[in-house]
This record gives structure tokens, C-alpha cells and sequence, in this order.
């Protein structure tokens, strides 16, 4: 299995689901060896059910490196078409960002694949497995990396999450002849909407196209793969997300220093995606009837400055507080606190967070454009853009603690099929399958 983050170092949802994945079928008897593209120190990642593998450090054979440019020319030479003038001109653009942005468009296209060939031969690669400006060249390097291991190892099936592995998983199936799974996550169109990164959507496509079979987190996600992919619909099997019980072993308590009034919280990445602008807007509406209500957006995101000086302009900046990324025990504390959780995301192909509230008894709303909307009944529901509607519900929910407490106990009993256990059983009857017919 090959993965990009794994607790407790996570930036997101996805490493919280590989870790529930994994611990799931661990306890089914599947053994599963994880690669990282970097594992920080002995014993730092929570890898007590499996075999936690770091990319970094291995050295990667002459041979693989051969197997790999060849690799990156299906990938890149036959699948990505990019024409410059597409997305290059800006009204806002000054010279100096213009130029900036072309230097960095024509290392993206062509320069992150020229380190290869300069490569020596059986070299080590090292990688930090971060998200910054460098990814491209991550990826492609713990691809080599990620087979040279691989081929010391045991396994018969190969299952990669998302497009970070994608070239990996590709590289290992052409050297062991192995079925691959492309797990799908998220999209490069749930991402950035209208700005996709053609680079990533080849690289998605190519993976979706080399998989042997190809797993979607809901089927407003495996709606959108065969859409936008082209993937035929009986080659995609969708296993839904979950949460366990147990993961809220810790659970914190509000005690009698919480501040009066009601507190609404988002949680997650602060970028478009997510839908952050229609929060405010939400909470805008909800204090000019509620203005003791309080609301929190914890996370960061590329929207995070802009969402700072929105809140500002409407003068609703003292109700309006900005956390930051949080992680581990302020996460739990957080959720715990909170009278509402909000999800108002624009494209979101599951979602673990509602899940994870819904284990503190915190009543969620989410938008309708979700995934976890296929999975929770109970839970109230509306449209992204429709904000007065979603201020609407919100003031029900605070106004009327009868209905938050009916949400509660209808979202306990839903939680308890919503489980790894159930997406596991669902994984090993797919690896069965691939290995049988391949």
C-alpha cells in the first residue's frame, strides 16, 4: 500500500482514512507493508498493525531507473498536452509575477522529469514526502524509490491512494507484474474546480486507465471519474469512508469554564473545495438574529488571508475566531466544544469530518455535494450557495435544543454501520478478486 501521509504527521483526511483502513484490515489477517515517501523516526508514525515503510534513503537500481523514464514518457509525453497561453494571462498579473509564473509553468512541464536522466546510477533517493513546490519531483522520485523496495518485498496486490502514488504504483506493476488498485480520494476537479492542474489530471487519468480495478470513496466521486476519466462504471467499486467508535476513546468534555452563548465550527482545508466564503456568508446572516453566537473556522488553506479580511469587512471579526491548523488533543477539544459542525463544501468527495463530530454528539449540516451525505440520513443537508438557507438551519439547530438533541441520537445509531470494519470486508473481497482473474 502506498500512501503519501499516515498519522500522527497528516494534512488532511487522508491520512486519518489510511490509518482506519489499514488498522480494519489488520484485523481481518491482511497483512499490509505501508510506504511513505518519509518515515521521520523509529516508531513516530502510529504503525503498530502494519509494517510502516519510508521511501527515503533506498536505492534505487540502475534497472528500475531505465523502467521508470519510460514510465514518465507514458505519462507525460503521451498523456499531458499543455498550450501555454491557456491559463498564463491575468489582468492582475505585474511583469515580474508573469515571468515568475512562466519559469515555474516550464519547470512543471519539463525541467521536474530532466533530474533522471542525470541521476547516477544505483543511487539513494532521500524525500521530505511534502506538499510545497516541489512536489512533482517528490512524486516521481519516491516512485522510483517506492518499486526498488517493492521488489525486496512479498505482497500480491499493489493499492496506491490518490495521484501522489499513482506513477509509483504504475512503475511497481510493470516490474512485478502485480494487479494494481487505484485508490481515489479526490479528484484534480474536486481541488481547484475551474483551475485544474492539467500535469496532476493526466497524471490521475493515466493511473485510473493502468489500474486493474479502481476504488472511489462515494459515488458522487465515481460519477465524477467516469465523467471526467472516462472510466468505464464496472471497473470503479465504491467503499465509503468511516470512523470507529473507539477513536474517540479520549473524548473531551465541555466544563463549566466554556463561554456562554453557542459555538459553530469548520473544519478542514481553507481552500476552495471546502467552501470557507460560504461560512461567512452564513455566519454573516446568523449573527444579525444571534449575535452571541460564535463561530470558529479552524484550519489553513490558500483562502485563510482572504477569509481573515472578509470576516473584517462585514464587521463580524470579533465573532469570528481563526485557529490555524490544528492536530491531536485541540482537535478533540475543538469538536467537543462545538454546538454545530458546518461543512459547506463546493465539491467533496467524502468527508471524514462530519463522521468524527458526530462521535462528540455534535449535530453536523453539510452541503449536499458530498459524499458523506450518501452515508448520513439524520444529519441536516443543503446546497453550498444556498447560505441563507444554510444560516436558516443553523438558527434551528441553536434555537431549538429538542432538534439537536433528535440529530444526536439518530446519528448514534447511524454510526454504528458506518465502520472500518464494513470497508475492509468490502477491500479484501476486491483484492480477492483482482488476484483471481489476473
Amino acid at each position: 500500500m502506498l500512501g503519501w501521509e499516515f498519522p500522527p504527521h497528516v494534512s488532511g483526511g487522508l491520512g486519518t482514512a489510511c490509518y482506519g483502513m489499514t488498522y480494519a484490515l489488520a484485523q481481518k489477517k491482511t497483512d499490509v507493508t505501508f510506504v511513505l515517501p518519509r518515515v521521520k523516526q523509529n516508531g513516530d508514525g502510529m504503525d503498530t498493525h502494519l509494517k510502516l515503510s519510508s521511501a527515503s534513503g533506498v536505492v534505487v537500481p540502475g534497472f528500475v531507473t531505465d523502467t521508470y523514464r519510460q514510465s514518465v514518457h507514458d505519462i507525460w509525453e503521451e498523456r499531458l498536452h499543455i498550450h501555454e497561453l491557456d491559463a498564463m494571462l491575468s489582468p492582475y498579473a505585474t511583469e515580474r509575477s508573469y515571468v515568475d509564473q512562466l519559469l515555474l509553468r516550464k519547470r512543471e512541464v519539463s525541467s521536474r522529469i530532466e533530474y533522471t536522466v542525470q541521476q547516477s546510477r544505483d543511487a539513494a533517493v532521500h524525500l521530505e514526502g511534502g506538499y510545497g513546490p516541489d512536489l512533482m519531483s517528490e512524486v516521481f522520485r519516491y516512485s522510483q524509490a517506492a518499486a526498488a523496495l517493492a521488489l525486496r518485498e512479498r505482497f500480491d496486490v499493489i493499492h496506491v491512494h490518490d495521484w501522489m502514488t499513482y506513477p509509483a504504483g504504475i512503475l511497481i506493476k510493470k516490474l512485478t507484474g502485480k494487479p494494481l488498485i487505484c485508490h481515489i480520494h479526490a479528484t484534480e476537479y474536486d481541488r481547484s474546480g475551474y483551475n485544474v492542474n492539467q500535469a496532476v489530471a493526466a497524471i490521475e487519468r493515466t493511473g485510473l486507465e493502468a489500474a486493474d480495478k479502481v476504488v472511489a470513496v462515494s459515488h458522487y466521486t465515481r460519477n465524477l471519474v467516469m465523467a471526467q476519466y472516462g472510466i468505464p462504471g464496472d471497473k470503479i467499486e465504491v467503499v465509503h469512508n468511516a470512523v470507529n467508535r473507539h477513536e474517540a476513546a479520549g473524548l473531551y468534555k465541555a466544563g463549566p469554564q466554556r463561554k456562554k452563548g453557542k459555538y459553530v465550527l469548520f473544519m478542514g482545508r481553507v481552500t476552495f473545495q471546502k467552501g470557507p466564503d460560504y461560512f461567512i456568508g452564513a455566519a454573516d446572516m446568523v449573527l444579525k438574529v444571534m449575535p452571541d453566537v460564535r463561530f470558529i473556522m479552524a484550519g489553513y488553506g490558500d483562502m485563510l488571508n482572504r477569509m481573515v479580511r472578509r470576516a473584517a469587512q462585514l464587521r463580524i471579526g470579533n465573532r469570528i475566531h481563526f485557529t490555524g491548523f490544528l492536530r491531536g488533543p485541540d482537535v478533540d477539544r475543538m469538536y467537543a466544544l462545538s454546538d454545530l459542525y458546518v461543512m459547506p463544501s463546493v465539491s467533496e468527495p467524502f468527508g471524514i469530518a462530519p463522521l468524527e463530530a458526530m462521535l462528540y454528539d455534535v449535530p453536523v449540516l453539510i452541503s449536499r455535494q458530498s459524499g458523506v451525505s450518501e452515508v448520513i440520513k439524520n444529519a441536516l443537508k443543503v446546497d453550498f450557495w444556498d447560505v441563507r438557507e444554510m444560516a436558516n438551519k443553523i438558527c434551528a439547530v441553536l434555537r431549538y435544543p429538542h432538534l439537536a438533541a433528535e440529530m444526536v441520537r439518530n446519528c448514534r445509531e447511524e454510526l454504528k454501520g458506518i465502520r472500518w470494519e464494513n470497508a475492509a470486508t468490502h477491500l479484501n473481497k476486491i483484492y480477492d478478486g483482482v488476484c483471481r482473474s489476473h
